[in-house]
């Protein structure tokens, strides 16, 4: 039963059209005669339903009541009456017009179809894009009310179509950035200007997100704003991993800087040994001084401001090993570039002595301060000192030397040079070697050079090696003269 029900509707649907375009001219024929309407003016009336078949039905209908419309027309409205008879202009302007009428109203009408299925077709896919495109989506009307948001926003926020498009005022930010994103948002709109911004927006199961928000104006050529387009990424994940590599890295600066300073334990108890035999010879010194009959008070005033300046000394030893100890945030500060060198250079002093490496300093005059962590940055410089003595140690054909250069650089750094004439750069790998587990020395981690670049680009600096003209290499690293330098 079905089967012949759509066979019918299917038949149905071919005939309508000649049927219903029949019916129009039949109708409009009987009562064209019965009030006696001139033969022009039935023409005229005659297109009333010729384009309205030729706008909905195919070219073969609208040809079909064209041509009806003209035999209806020629048999009841020229002479002679009751038949066709093409012996007036009109019987030959007629079906012409008539013809002509119906088959340029149906292309018309075809191409409108085709270009407005053709314009949804588009529409859906942009759509489409807009809806799976892996960010939120969104704009809005001059005012700031919203027009259109994506499915991402939709199922961001938990709302439906409707309950979604007041973005602003449903906008769950974080208690705490909703009155600066508030002002943020009116001052882009007053001044027509890009807005990019970060805020934690609370998501439809309760979780708050950092969202990083880009909203910007369409503009007619006068400047007028007629809309305002946004993007919004959820950063969430990479803001999270990128807190989790920051604490990796600071864990892994803790156990280079631990194992660095172990290297380091017998010159640098030998350096505190130094100020302590010092006090212990002064001490005795004084109390021969105060035994003595008279009792020779300038000599004992002497020996005691000696004693004060070594137990200084050894206490400032302690505190810089204590610190570099510590587990501690970096401090970001101005600090003397050139004093902090030196007190790396007393740690390693014994060192260079021991193993007959002469160290050679070039400070340049008026060096401004840097700013960053002191103890950090002093930590990659005892790393690259660290390193070009294992340079020059196989050194035996020319005298062991290390160079140490402090120099402006640029209109805001401070350039540091740390070169050294040892075994030199050849046959390693120069890209690879600031990577982590890259080594150069047998039982070495590889990963001093690792961390110390970190540390310099975090201070926004950069840390690169080259070869020497000669032999040995050079390693060089910046440091900023002001905070906030990307």
């Amino acid at each position: 039963m079905s089967e012949i029900r759509r066979g019918l509707l299917n038949i149905w649907r071919l005939v309508a059209p000649y049927a219903w375009g029949t019916i129009g001219v039949v109708a409009l024929t009987g009562l064209c005669f019965y009030w006696q309407v001139h033969s022009t003016t039935a023409a005229l009336l005659y297109l009333t339903v010729i384009v309205p078949t030729a706008l909905k039905a195919g070219r073969a209908p609208s040809a079909f009541v064209a041509v009806l419309a003209y035999l209806c027309l020629d048999s009841f409205f020229t002479a002679p009456l009751f038949r066709p008879a093409m012996n007036q202009p009109l019987d030959v302007a007629a079906p012409v017009a008539f013809l002509t009428t119906a088959f340029v109203v149906n292309r018309l009408a075809t191409n409108n179809r085709r270009s407005f299925r053709e314009i949804q077709t588009l529409k859906d896919q942009l759509r489409l894009v807009m809806d799976t495109i892996p960010g939120l989506v969104w704009s809005e009307a001059p005012d700031g009310s919203v027009e259109f948001l994506n499915q991402r926003w939709r199922d961001f926020l938990g709302a439906t179509p409707t309950a979604a498009m007041d973005l602003q005022q449903r906008l769950p930010v974080h208690p705490a950035e909703a009155a600066a994103l508030t002002e943020q948002w009116r001052q882009a709109r007053q001044t027509a200007r890009p807005l990019e911004t970060e805020v934690r927006v609370r998501r439809a199961d309760g979780v708050y997100r950092r969202l990083r928000l880009h909203l910007v104006p369409a503009c007619e050529p006068s400047g007028t704003v007629v809309k305002w387009y946004g993007l919004g990424t959820d950063v969430e994940d990479w803001r999270q991993a990128e807190e989790a590599l920051s604490r990796l890295q600071d864990e892994l600066t803790q156990v280079a800087r631990r194992t660095l300073l172990g290297e380091l334990a017998a010159s640098i108890a030998h350096e505190i040994n130094q100020p302590l035999s010092a006090i212990v010879t002064n001490a005795a010194a004084c109390r021969r001084w105060l035994t003595a009959q008279p009792p020779n008070l300038d000599e004992v005033r002497a020996t005691v401001e000696s004693i004060i300046q070594d137990s200084h000394r050894a206490a400032n030893i302690i505190t810089r090993i204590r610190a570099m100890f510590q587990c501690t945030e970096p401090m970001q500060m101005q600090f003397d570039i050139q004093q902090a060198v030196i007190e790396v250079i007393r740690l390693v002093k014994d060192e260079l002595t021991e193993q007959g490496v002469a160290l050679q300093t070039h400070f340049a005059p008026n060096l401004p301060p840097v700013f960053g962590d002191r103890i950090q940055c002093q930590q990659v410089l005892l790393n690259l000192l660290t390193n070009a003595l294992d340079a020059v140690r196989p050194v035996t054909e020319r005298p062991r030397e290390i160079q140490l250069h402090i120099q402006p650089y640029d209109t805001d750094q401070v350039l540091v040079t740390v070169q050294d004439n040892g075994v030199g750069l050849e046959g390693v790998n120069v890209r690879a070697l600031f990577d982590a587990f890259y080594t150069t020395k047998p039982g070495g981690m590889g990963m001093g050079l690792a961390i110390s670049r970190s540390i310099v680009e975090n201070h926004g600096g950069r840390l690169w090696a080259a070869a020497n003209a000669g032999p040995g290499a050079r390693f060089q690293f910046t440091l900023p003269t002001q905070p906030g330098r990307p």
